[in-house]
């Protein structure tokens, strides 16, 4: 029996596996012992990776819809062909860019880069990832604070912390092996920022439950409190950050008078979370979704790195600002997929980059894009006003996931081609696809992943393709061939190929990979960047800003700040409730599309979308337990769920799994300003019950 390291691609942690084969079979998954990310544990997902397209086998050839409306099999040959003549047809009557892509953050590094070599660089189209949904917010606050979109942290930091602060994220649930680490560390005492009392604030010390959205005014007050108090750096804000004056008086605004109409903790409660900051040696702030996913996200992450930086809670042991990554190769994308900015960072005007990368690539300048892509939301605003025809989505599902998901499916109809390239002919997204291009599942690879921490991890084939199977880099080089791209694909023959020269753009940059090779990689603890060539690797784990050094061009960090903007979500009569979303339980994960393959994780899901109702709603509201009900959204849509009553919501909010169509239906259009990331953690919505006949809206009392 052979036993072969290779990298979980589900969530942003990338725990390592061992998978057990024997007669091309996998007889096994277990997590692998020593690896520092994960040390021997892994969450049911990981466990189950071996059920990947087993139940819903995967096609091994597309299909293509013919003029009766049905998805008919056709050969990888015409597959190509059709993908290139439709779209380049789409591209000589309308522009270059009347075509698009949105691919995803969980597909291997080197399969990111081909596609934005093929989709950025060859076609000229615009392509963004559904990272856009999760991340965006992180990576513009990293920018603008830190010079580059580079987290600090190690995941070990969470052990080594007296004080760890979780706002806006469910750890319990969404990052369980991470969890085992704050659960491991006895000596620190553990604070949930969160309006829900979430898995992870019923395992706090403390579950500070703010209001919807009251993040911001929440860390501009504490910054003002602990600068009042005098409980801040000032040696480390002297010597190492730009803008703290400004900042001093931007909050200087915020006061403990005022916090609790707006945040719902009151003076008290404020200046305890101030003083125990305070009295903190190593204080580790973590976020995640709660926060990205805002419609002032980057502001608010910013806020968190503010106070990391006031009080010298960076660079150190224990320490930092620590954005925690949704999906597995998240960082894989921000960095090495050509979207938002150039290979291995940089902007797209910037001639000595560009120049840099053209030779790295051997490609002619002018074949670079000259702008970042147009983000998601702009490309999905274009295609419902008629100027992007062609669409092309790769390994996600955004007639799901996408906010105010029926918007993509009005999107779709007025494509004149709609291409989606998944493991799955039946999701929600391709099943409304003119071509359908069938890919195999991440067991049957080779790539390179990079997870929250910056960590590079292998990814290698555990089982051999079948004849006609094609991984994603297969396809993008069909299609690339396909489209005569020629001796520009020289270069690309390979993963491995595409691997060196992501390493040869990453030079000199904070990114660098450029020590760092596939047989280094294989079999290995994995490696953080930065990694340049000829340096040693003497430490499994390793932390940015240890030298008190940033990207910026001044080498530091700078305060980011802003007037908080009004929510442009309100309460009303009409919508009296809140609905948040987020992960249902650890077995499930975005979609469903993957883990719908795992009998455990069917057997403890409801199939059913829910919501969870406070009791004291319910019973006003004469709702039962399991009651089916109806939600209508202030964005005009209306989506049915079973009631689950629960203490884990208050009175007046709701919470709902995003893993349902029916959740994201609900979602408003509404975009954080900086990273144009959606909005999903808050709407607005009114309850009906269906099973009373002419049943109406409930109108919430005004004392209530």
């Amino acid at each position: 029996m052979k036993k072969i390291q290779s990298v979980c691609n589900y969530c942003g942690l990338g725990c390592n596996l061992d998978f057990h084969v024997e007669n091309g079979e996998i007889m096994m998954v277990s997590p692998t012992e020593n690896y520092p990310v994960n040390k021997g544990f892994c969450c049911i997902k990981g466990l189950n990776l071996d059920k990947q397209c087993t139940k819903i086998k995967g096609r091994r050839s597309p299909l293509l819809r013919n003029d009766k409306n049905e998805m008919v099999e056709i050969s990888w040959k015409e597959g190509f062909e059709t993908f290139v003549k439709r779209m380049t047809t789409i591209q000589k009557h309308h522009g270059s860019e009347s075509v698009a892509f949105i691919s995803t953050g969980q597909i291997t590094t080197e399969e990111m880069a081909l596609l934005g070599h093929v989709g950025r660089n060859y076609m000229g189209i615009n392509g963004d990832g559904n990272t856009r949904l999760c991340m965006s917010t992180s990576v513009v606050a990293h920018k603008q604070s830190f010079g580059f979109d580079a987290p600090p942290y190690t995941l070990n930091d969470a052990q080594l912390s007296d004080t760890i602060i979780l706002i806006g994220a469910n750890p319990v649930v969404a990052h369980p092996i991470f969890w085992e680490r704050v659960k491991d560390n006895k000596n620190a005492k553990v604070i949930t920022i969160d309006p829900r009392r979430s898995e992870t604030a019923r395992n706090s010390d403390i579950w500070v439950d703010i209001k919807p959205k009251g993040d911001l005014i929440l860390f501009y007050t504490l910054a003002n409190v602990l600068i009042e108090n005098g409980w801040i750096e000032n040696s480390y804000i002297e010597n190492y950050t730009e803008g703290f004056e400004e900042f001093k008086s931007h909050v200087s605004k915020f006061t403990l008078k005022d916090v609790e109409k707006i945040t719902g903790i009151s003076e008290k409660r404020v200046l305890e979370l101030a003083r125990i900051i305070h009295n903190g040696k190593r204080v580790s702030f973590w976020w995640t979704m709660g926060i990205n996913q805002g419609y002032e996200g980057v502001r608010t992450a910013q806020a968190i790195i503010n106070i990391a930086l006031m009080t010298g809670n960076i660079g150190r042991e224990g320490t930092g600002a620590n954005s925690l990554t949704g999906q597995c190769n998240a960082m894989g994308s921000r960095i090495f997929s050509n979207t938002s900015g150039l290979y291995g960072g940089g902007e797209y005007d910037n001639v000595e980059r560009r120049k840099a990368v053209a030779e790295a690539l051997k490609i002619e300048e002018s074949l670079l894009p000259s702008k970042p892509t147009l983000p998601y939301n702009v490309i999905i605003d274009k295609i419902n006003k008629g100027e992007i025809k062609g669409l092309w989505v790769i390994s996600t599902n955004p007639r799901h996931s996408w906010v105010n998901n029926q918007e993509f499916k009005k999107a779709v109809d007025k494509l004149e081609f709609f291409v989606v390239q998944d493991i799955y002919e039946d999701t929600d997204s391709a099943k409304i696809c003119d071509l359908f291009l069938p890919s195999v599942p991440a067991i049957k690879k080779t790539g390179v992943m990079i997870n929250t921490e910056r960590r590079m991890s292998a990814i290698l084939p555990i089982l051999e393709k079948e004849d006609g199977e094609l991984t994603d880099y297969d396809i993008l080089l069909g299609i690339g061939k396909e489209l005569g791209m020629g001796r520009l694909l020289d270069n690309w023959k390979t993963p491995e190929d595409a691997f060196e020269l992501m390493k040869k753009c990453s030079k000199g940059m904070p990114c660098d990979i450029t020590g760092a090779t596939y047989e280094l990689l294989s079999g290995s603890k994995g490696i953080q960047w930065p990694f340049k060539e000829g340096q040693l690797l003497k430490e499994d784990e390793r932390r940015l800003y240890e030298d008190n050094k940033y990207y910026t061009t001044s080498k530091k960090a700078n305060f980011i700040f802003g007037d908080p903007i009004k929510n442009p979500i309100e309460i009303s009569i009409d919508f009296p409730y809140t609905l948040n979303s987020g992960r249902g339980t650890v077995g499930q994960w975005h979609t469903q599309t993957r883990t719908r393959e795992m009998d455990v994780v069917n057997s403890i899901t409801s199939k059913e979308a829910y919501v969870n109702i406070n009791p004291e709603l319910a019973k006003d509201l004469n709702i039962e337990q399991n009651e089916k009900i109806r939600l209508s959204s202030c964005n005009g849509v209306k989506s049915e769920f079973i009631a689950k009553i629960t203490d884990s919501v208050k009175k007046e909010h709701l919470y709902a799994p995003i893993h349902y169509i029916e959740t994201n239906s609900l979602t408003p259009s509404v975009f954080d300003p900086y990273s144009k990331e959606p909005s999903y953690k808050m709407v607005s919505v009114n309850i009906e019950k269906i099973n009373v006949e002419g049943a109406g809206g409930y109108e919430k009392n005004q004392d209530r």
